[in-house]
C-alpha cells in the first residue's frame, strides 16, 4: 500500500465511529479551521529559522489537516481526498499554459505571477485575483 493510502486508512480509523479515538471523532470541519491557519504558521517559523528537521514534521502537521478534513468531507458526501487532488492537478495545468500548452514561456518569475494572477482572476470571475489575506 502506498503511504498516502496508508495514511487516508490511519485517518479512517482514527475517525471509525466504534473503535476510533473519541477526540478525532468528534472533530468538524469548523473545529479544525484554527489548527489549519496554526500548522501554516509553523510552517513558515521552520523554514525561517531553517529548521529543516522541523519543517518536515510541521509539512506533516499541514498535510494532516488536509487529510482530516477530507475525510471529514468524504464522510457528509461533500467530497473525497482524490477530488481535491484532481482539482490540484488541473488547477496546476490550467495555471501554467506554457509548460502544458503551447503558450509563450513567461521571461521571469515575475511575469509568471502576474499571468497566475490573470488566470486566477478569469476562472473567479472577477476583476482581480486579490488574496484573502490583502486585507489583513
Amino acid at each position: 500500500m502506498s503511504s498516502i493510502k496508508t495514511l487516508l486508512e490511519t485517518m479512517r480509523r482514527l475517525r471509525d465511529k466504534d473503535n476510533g479515538c473519541p477526540w478525532d471523532i468528534e472533530q468538524t470541519l469548523e473545529s479544525l479551521s484554527p489548527c489549519v491557519v496554526e500548522e501554516a504558521y509553523e510552517v513558515s517559523d521552520a523554514i525561517a529559522k531553517k529548521d529543516y528537521e522541523n519543517l518536515k514534521e510541521e509539512l506533516g502537521d499541514v498535510l494532516l489537516q488536509v487529510i482530516f478534513q477530507a475525510e471529514i468531507a468524504n464522510e457528509l458526501n461533500l467530497f473525497n481526498f482524490d477530488g481535491i487532488v484532481e482539482n490540484l492537478n488541473k488547477k496546476l495545468i490550467r495555471r501554467h499554459p506554457h509548460v502544458f500548452e503551447d503558450a509563450p514561456k513567461p521571461i521571469s518569475a515575475q511575469e509568471q505571477t502576474q499571468a497566475w494572477d490573470e488566470i486566477k482572476a478569469k476562472e473567479k470571475k472577477s476583476m482581480s485575483a486579490r488574496s484573502t489575506f490583502d486585507d489583513l
